[in-house]
């Protein structure tokens, strides 16, 4: 994908700068475009229907006029039908989807399939109920329908959801073939990132009318009767099905030229595979999703600190599957690791690494289509991310020193947990940009952190025009629970996707954090801490900071920051079911004052809070004029009342207890 700083010179439709996660982009996408979503509740893509319906309860309309349906019926397996009946009556129909509630419809995707049904499903992509449940980050339900007929396309951040919203539209609809984007669960969905969201004119003219258009058909009409959904036995089914491939056949090339067509309008190229450095490299990461483009800032760092000629390959479009376009983009390599977020271990390979064996099989026995090729790279396999589990810059660096070692090392791995068949990162290096501030928080589910930090970069990136990059990490359970959340800010695009180990800010919401683990792992040297506490008097604040604590505070010369923010909540909350949450709007007023964005910009105490009150109309607007002064005073009180603990009582030797 092209740069987010694309010449709007050069395309009529450059987009509209916002701060958004992958979920509120495919609401922004679908609002404009559809006549109506039938979905059914499930993490991590709820937020995706959930915004889709509020838009419905405040009367928004479509880009035609058309008031919009939303349709919760009583589990996955009927919003599929629901979503099929819709098309079958000439429908611009979606559905948002994720995990078991994903397997839940395969049945339904045969037929939406199998009846030409141009819908477009959006999946939060999860890990599938196994030896435990788990909510998060998996590619395991899409590959489990991957053979249904439908076209599936894969972004790495809000922005190719965004945009691959509108291009899987555009290509089922040309290429009568239903379609999924896919992004990953919580990791994209929930990432709050720097986009541009598409024009409302754009979107009119890429798409097209839903009733102008021949590309959408009632099948239901009863003056032209057709049959649809019946008997076919021995005689006529498998015509049937074989004759499905004249569809399927021309579908590759409708792809290509609806990315084409985007990259005209927009300035940002997709394309059915994304290259990254792999013109002279040796060795490559391969892979689908988020993970890829932390890879991809992996590979910058090998190129200019170690001198590897590494690359790295993004599959947009899992299907159809770009078997050629792989090929011609890596058959030059020594060594390709292809990564994937599951593990299906009594098959051949995974499933993204079986396809890439097979393309290349093709090509060496000369199959039409196939560029010539006279060897095979060597494809390794991993599994990483998993459920969530972090994968790191350093896993990178050891799938590339993995591929480059003299014995030619095992040809499949894990990364990033502690296992017989896992490698060993060599290092972990920082891809993140020069001059990056980032800020890792310490919380409980249901205080209101993990917005908070959303309305902070939101404020971050309109009110200092940086980029900017938010994310929570909490559990199934979540409320009551421990959270970190986790917020990144840079003059440059953000592209990775992990953790943060060195961050410059660290808030504790509750002093208990101390005793939880250390939360002041990575803290730079120079950073601040703020402590959530009762106490009003810096030294009560010091004596209550565990030895350990105490010690790496002096040794890295770390500032003491702290307020009592649940006093503030109780005090300025109207409504006593929002005082716990409200705790983590003061939090806002302290990043305000005790961050370094303020004095470089050299903005007024008035610029900073009006921006801010249109960032907390934005989050609490529907709930009422009252919220959103509430939240108002609790970030003043916030930013005028945090005090510090003095660097010399911090250095007193009686004082260390």
């Amino acid at each position: 994908m092209a740069d987010l700083g694309q010449n709007i010179e050069r395309f009529p439709y450059p987009g509209i700068p916002a701060t958004a996660d992958g979920s509120a982009v495919v609401v922004w996408v679908d609002s404009h475009i559809t006549q109506g979503a039938c979905a059914y509740p499930i993490t991590p893509s709820t937020n995706m229907g959930s915004g889709y319906q509020t838009e419905v309860a405040n009367g928004k309309r479509n880009l035609w006029g058309e008031p919009l349906f939303f349709i919760e019926p009583e589990s996955e397996h009927s919003s599929a039908s629901t979503c099929e009946g819709f098309a079958l009556a000439g429908g611009r129909v979606s559905n948002f989807t994720s995990g078991q509630g994903l397997v839940l419809m395969k049945e339904v995707l045969y037929t939406i399939a199998g009846k030409r049904l141009p819908a477009v499903f959006h999946i939060g992509a999860r890990a599938l109920t196994s030896q435990s449940l788990n909510v998060h980050a998996g590619h395991d339900d899409v590959m489990a329908v991957a053979d249904t007929g439908w076209g599936i396309l894969f972004a790495k951040n809000a922005q190719d959801a965004a945009d691959l919203a509108l291009i899987a539209r555009r290509a089922a609809e040309e290429g009568e073939t239903p379609f999924m984007t896919v992004q990953d669960g919580f990791l994209t969905t929930h990432t709050l990132e720097n986009v541009l969201l598409p024009e409302p004119e754009l979107m009119k003219e890429f798409i097209g009318d839903p009733y102008a258009t021949t590309r959408l058909r009632n099948l239901m009409n009863p003056s032209k009767p057709i049959m649809s959904g019946v008997v076919q036995n021995q005689d006529s089914y498998m015509k049937g099905k074989i004759a499905q491939r004249f569809f399927y056949d021309r579908l590759p090339a409708i792809v290509e030229r609806t990315v084409e067509r985007f990259y005209l309008l927009t300035g940002r190229r997709y394309g059915v595979v994304e290259p990254y450095r792999l013109e002279d490299a040796e060795y490559a990461i391969v892979g689908m999703g988020g993970m890829v483009e932390t890879a991809m800032a992996t590979v910058d760092y090998l190129r200019a600190r170690r001198a590897v000629r590494a690359g790295a390959l993004h599959v947009t479009c899992f299907r159809p599957f770009p078997g050629p376009q792989i090929v011609e983009a890596t058959k030059h390599l020594r060594a390709m690791a292809v990564l994937e977020r599951m593990d299906n271990p009594t098959a051949q390979s995974n499933p993204l690494t079986a396809e890439i064996k097979a393309a290349f099989a093709d090509a060496l026995t000369g199959a039409p289509g196939y560029p010539a090729i006279e060897r095979i790279p060597v494809i390794y396999s991993g599994s990483a991310g998993l459920g969530s589990r972090d994968i790191r810059p350093g896993d990178f660096v050891a799938a590339i020193e993995n591929m480059r070692r003299d014995d030619g090392g095992p040809r499949y791995f894990v990364l990033g947990i502690k296992h017989d068949l896992a490698l060993l990162p060599p290092e972990d290096p920082d891809v993140q940009p020069a001059g990056t501030f980032s800020m890792r928080g310490h919380s409980v589910g249901g205080f209101g952190s993990v917005t908070t930090n959303k309305v902070i970069a939101t404020i971050v990136g309109d009110l200092f025009s940086l980029k900017v990059q938010a994310y929570p990490k909490y559990g199934s359970e979540k409320k009551g629970l421990p959270t970190a959340y986790f917020l990144t800010i840079a003059k440059e695009r953000i592209r990775t996707h992990c953790e943060l180990k060195q961050v410059d800010f660290v808030p504790l919401n509750d002093i208990n954090a101390f005793n939880l683990g250390n939360p002041l792992a990575g803290l730079a040297a120079g950073g601040m801490v703020f402590i959530q506490t009762d106490k009003t008097a810096p030294q009560e604040v010091w004596a209550r900071i565990p030895d350990y604590a105490k010690k790496i505070i002096r040794e890295r010369r770390i500032r003491v920051l702290a307020l009592d923010t649940v006093k503030i909540a109780r005090e300025v909350s109207s409504s006593p079911d929002l005082e716990q949450r409200m705790q983590g709007i003061v939090l806002l007023g302290i990043f305000l004052r005790c961050t370094p964005f303020l004095r470089e910009q050299r903005l007024s105490e008035e610029q900073v809070f009006s921006a801010v009150e249109r960032s907390l109309r934005k989050y609490f607007g529907r709930r009422g004029e009252q919220v959103v002064r509430d939240n108002l005073v609790a970030v003043k009180r916030g930013y005028t009342e945090v005090f510090e603990v003095p660097v010399e009582m911090m250095a007193g030797a009686g004082l260390a207890a």
